[in-house]
């Protein structure tokens, strides 16, 4: 079936959403804006779906929820998975609509299911699906992505996402479904009379709040401090959790950013929710201006990452995720060996692109450092192989340069409530010694050496995008270089054939990592450059690290690598 085919098919349907029709009716004759929503269903990932909000088979809408969650269900049934799910959603357009629609049509297949009554956190989702004992969950988020996207993460028993295999049956499933007549469906009235569908109770909340404060690593520091604090939600999900974390650690002083406190999925004061950017910081840095904080902390729309900008001077600094992953190390650390709360075999666990200073830190204080594939599914089945063997409690920390962060074995996702709550305490005691989170950033890199990393994002929208995007990754396999930025290309590694190569002799090394579409290369100097598509946007991320005995050193490093990889990427 064409496109306009299967544009035809959707017109013809009388169907019961109405801003679908009027999408339907709105690109009438367009062809580029017909194709672009019907050349391709969403892909199935382990992320589940993400994509933007619109009708057809390459958006999200009721129908492609329904079907996936069919695709879901059937799934389920068949591996006999069909005891539990539970289903959360933040602030985005629709989140709400699409939790109850995925909740209907699992009810309609037999399958009981937990609902939360109002927008919470994602990581409350795994936590939901472990305590009630769930065979799986949904979550309905886009996390920081523009407004105009929304998505739908899905979870197994152990409370993390779905891994690759498991992934890839469900698709299997999603795509033997027609998109009308082989949903079931049932009336969410209904299904909530005959208890098919449940809502979640506060009572779970609190048990989720209460294992977040068991992460403290100094109880009653922060109250001590008097610390004060800044915080914006972004117009998402974390409002009520963080607020409340903060409340119960001692953080009394806490001004919220009127702006951006209530849920909005149109994001009306920051175009990208991202607490990376500092545009959706603005207003909360308007009032840090009026209140004069010790720190301003941001969470994302799902709240699952955080972001933090400290008083630097006549501005204020915000921190990448590599150096608040590397503070949060270093504090952890630090206060547990003094306290002597340091478990036996200590272990620190980070997404391979993070920042190598951890390497350093963790040496210092006897920690093994495991890497893993970017996202925090990996750091969650570590947690989970530990759980396994009664060594949980060996686990201290886990963390992406993207904002993640996670101590402590109740979830198996990052948490911004905890990451949060960590951040403050780490304030907190650093104020008591008369230092900002700033002024031990700079003591962290005095002692362990300047290490700078930096993300290039290179957007690939559209059908062509998408093509593009598996052209730029084939030709720089087949057309490996023997330097970037006139650095030297010393070790090649490939993650789709498990392969890392010497360059200089030769010497193959397997790649213990998952296969993935991954290149990497180490280069002279101590520099790197890794390449990835994102899993989450049409965009290629390239990740520097050089390492300086200045910033200045640092800095050139990473220009003329970045410089050399935008002509080898045609940008």
């Amino acid at each position: 079936m064409t496109e306009m085919q299967k544009y035809q098919l959707w017109c013809d349907k009388n169907l019961e959403d109405k801003d679908v029709v009027a999408d339907l009716e709105q690109v009438k004759g367009n062809q580029e804006e017909i194709f672009d929503r019907f050349y391709r269903e969403l892909d199935f990932g382990t992320a589940g779906l993400r994509g933007v909000l619109g009708a057809g088979t390459n958006r999200m809408n009721i129908y492609t929820i329904r079907k996936a969650t069919q695709g879901f269900a059937n799934y389920l049934i068949n591996n006999n998975k069909s005891k539990g799910i539970a289903i959360a959603y933040d602030s985005r357009i629709k989140s709400d609509i699409f939790a109850k629609e995925a909740a209907c049509v699992l009810a309609a297949n037999g399958i009981k299911v937990y609902l939360y009554k109002e927008l919470m956190p994602t990581p409350s989702l795994s936590f939901a699906v472990r305590d009630l004992h769930c065979d799986a969950g949904i979550v309905v988020t886009a996390s920081h992505n523009p407004a105009k996207y929304n998505g739908y993460k899905v979870y197994g028993s152990d409370g993390c996402q779905l891994d690759v295999a498991d992934a890839d049956e469900v698709f299997h499933e999603i795509v033997k479904l027609d998109i009308f007549s082989d949903i079931k469906l049932i009336g969410f009235e209904s299904a909530m009379s005959t208890g098919l569908i449940e809502y979640i109770g506060e009572d779970l909340i609190d048990r989720y709040l209460e294992a977040v404060k068991a992460q403290e690593i100094i109880p009653g520091v922060c109250e001590k401090a008097n610390l004060k604090v800044v915080y914006t939600p972004l117009n998402g999900a974390g409002n009520r959790c963080v607020r409340e974390i903060l409340k119960r650690i001692g953080v009394s002083d806490v001004t919220v950013v009127k702006s951006q406190e209530m849920p909005d999925g149109n994001f009306p004061t920051c175009p990208f929710p991202n607490p990376e950017i500092r545009e959706a910081l603005n207003e909360g840095l308007k009032v840090c201006e009026e209140v004069g904080p010790d720190l301003l902390l941001a969470t994302d729309p799902d709240c699952d990452r955080v972001g933090i900008a400290v008083k630097d001077g006549d501005d204020y600094r915000l921190f990448s995720g590599n150096e608040v992953g590397a503070l949060l190390l270093e504090f952890i650390c630090k206060v547990r060996t003094e306290n002597g709360t340091m478990p036996k075999d200590p272990i620190a666990v980070k997404s391979f692109v993070s920042t190598s200073i951890v390497d350093k830190i963790a040496a210092e204080y006897g920690v093994q450092v495991i890497n893993v594939l970017t996202g925090f599914k990996y750091i969650g089945q570590q947690i989970l192989a530990l759980e396994k063997k009664c060594e949980q409690n060996r686990y201290i920390l886990g963390f992406e340069e993207s904002y993640g962060y996670l101590a402590g074995s109740y979830v198996r996702d990052k948490d911004a409530v905890n990451g949060s709550m960590l951040i403050c305490e780490m304030a907190a005691y650093y104020k008591l010694q008369g230092l900002t989170l700033v002024d031990a950033l700079e003591k962290l890199y005095d002692k362990y050496g300047k290490y700078l990393h930096k993300i290039g994002n290179y957007a690939c929208e559209g059908a062509a995008g998408m093509e593009r995007m598996k052209q730029i990754m084939g030709d720089l396999r087949a057309n490996v270089p023997a330097s970037i930025g006139g650095y030297q290309v010393v070790w090649f590694s490939d993650y789709t054939t498990s392969v890392k190569k010497n360059l200089l002799t030769g010497e193959e090394v397997a790649i213990t990592l998952p296969k993935s579409d991954v290149l990497a290369y180490d280069l002279t100097d101590n520099l790197g450059v890794i390449i990835r598509p994102s899993g989450t946007e049409p965009k290629i991320k390239v990740y520097y690290t050089s390492v300086g005995k200045t910033w200045e050193e640092a800095e050139g490093m990473q220009e003329k690598m970045a410089a050399d990889m935008n002509r080898m990427m045609g940008f």
